[in-house]
């Protein structure tokens, strides 16, 4: 039979758990206030008398074009700086279900079911709603299905500090795996120009760059140049080339060669916290900064904005789709097996981070360039919509979350006791062990 631990969802992490999921939160969430930065200030340029230089900048070309990478600087963002936040995003899946709380089935199952409904359920409404829209739009059904963490985050510390540490776990761990589902939809769904001996090209730089780091040999020296050049050979070859970012990631070992994890972290934890401030604090802020700027057109400019079939699309599936996903594969879950909430939660904050998880921007930004031309209507119009729903949504989750902060604000005064004075939490001790 099984305990009662294993069959609570939202449940405790380890304390180690708890530390290291805290020390990437902080990271996020500095990342997410530099992202709504980065956004406003495109908006504010795009929409003003200096207009011209913000797109003079971003389609600003630079790069060798015999190498295939004669892009803009808005090009060099989306597919250069996003493969930086893959592979950190590839770190931590790996070590998520190698080495952290989620290598327990039981643990991992909610997220990942959350995950998968919070990607059928937004492209479903998409569909439905543009059904008779014609081939063109409907290329843009996966523009919701990624939940943004770092935005998300950002407005998660602004209601609140208070939510339990699990509950943000999860919000992590959902987020990476829809960010690994968007990846994998990039690749099948939109790729390029075939180029299949490039791809071929490509595995000889990513198969010695894993035999290094299997050998724990760090060096940047020789795993950058063999990083870069799998991504350039993975983008010259029509697969988006943040898809590189990912694959380098799984390469990287999770367990310390002699499998003893109080001798310090593993290779992949090291990698992950000297890279994931680049990728928060410059690839993903200077990403939005590039794909966000889009000129509104004053009143009439919304007014044919949420005309569109498409803006209306996207809106309703990041708010209504992802709330429908998320909260209906956790209910579904406790219904179909043994699981339930762990004691303190209610299906309340499930709402919450449901509705928190349409904050769509980074990589619905991406998919709505992949999937419409610049020269396109509804180019613009899906960048206004992402950013409109993306709003609403953490509104909406603003105002339950809110509605259990003074709860949640004495649950951690509770918790934070230490009264052996040891450093740690008493809540993650039991007798002399630590949870």
């Amino acid at each position: 039979m099984k305990s009662t631990k294993n069959s609570r969802i939202f449940s405790r992490g380890s304390y180690s758990e708890s530390v290291r999921i805290s020390t990437i939160l902080r990271s996020e969430t500095v990342g997410g206030a530099l992202l709504l930065i980065a956004t406003v200030v495109a908006l504010i340029w795009a929409n003003s008398p200096w207009a011209n230089g913000y797109f003079d900048l971003r389609d600003f070309r630079i790069g060798p074009e015999s190498l295939h990478l004669n892009l803009s600087l808005g090009g060099w963002a989306s597919d250069g700086l996003l493969a930086i936040f893959f592979f950190v995003a590839g770190l931590e899946l790996k070590r998520e279900f190698v080495a952290g709380d989620l290598r327990s089935p039981s643990r991992a199952l909610v997220p990942i079911a959350a995950a998968v409904g919070g990607v059928i359920m937004p492209a479903v409404l998409f569909v439905l709603i543009n059904l008779q829209a014609g081939p063109e739009v409907l290329r843009g059904w996966a523009i919701p299905t990624a939940t943004d963490i770092a935005f998300a985050l950002a407005v998660l510390a602004v209601i609140s500090t208070h939510l339990p540490s699990a509950l943000r776990t999860f919000l992590l761990t959902l987020a990476v795996v829809d960010d690994l589902i968007a990846i994998a939809i990039i690749a099948v769904f939109y790729p390029g120009e075939m180029q299949f001996q490039f791809l071929a090209l490509a595995l000889l730089p990513l198969l010695v760059f894993a035999w290094l780091v299997q050998k724990r040999i760090s060096a940047w020296y020789f795993l950058l140049p063999l990083a870069f050049a799998t991504w350039a050979l993975v983008h010259a070859s029509g697969v988006h080339a943040t898809v590189a970012g990912v694959l380098l990631g799984f390469m990287v070992p999770v367990l310390r060669k002699d499998k003893t994890p109080e001798n310090g972290p593993g290779m992949a934890e090291k990698f992950e916290h000297a890279i994931r401030p680049l990728s928060a604090g410059l690839a993903v802020p200077v990403f939005a900064f590039f794909s966000a700027g889009v000129a509104l057109g004053g009143v009439a400019g919304l007014k044919s904005a949420f005309t569109d079939s498409v803006a209306i699309g996207i809106v309703v599936a990041l708010i209504a789709g992802k709330f429908i996903g998320v909260f209906g594969a956790t209910w579904l879950v406790t219904k179909t097996t043994k699981a339930k909430l762990d004691d303190g939660l209610a299906w309340i904050d499930v709402v919450g981070l449901a509705l928190l998880a349409g904050v769509g921007f980074t990589v619905s930004l991406l998919i709505s360039e992949l999937s419409f031309g610049a020269d396109s209507p509804h180019y613009s119009h899906a960048k206004v919509a992402i950013l409109a729903g993306s709003v609403l949504a953490a509104l909406l989750a603003s105002v339950v979350l809110r509605s259990r902060n003074r709860h949640y604000r004495k649950v951690a005064e509770l918790e934070e006791l230490d009264d052996d004075h040891d450093g740690i939490p008493d809540v993650f001790q039991q007798g002399d062990s630590i949870k």
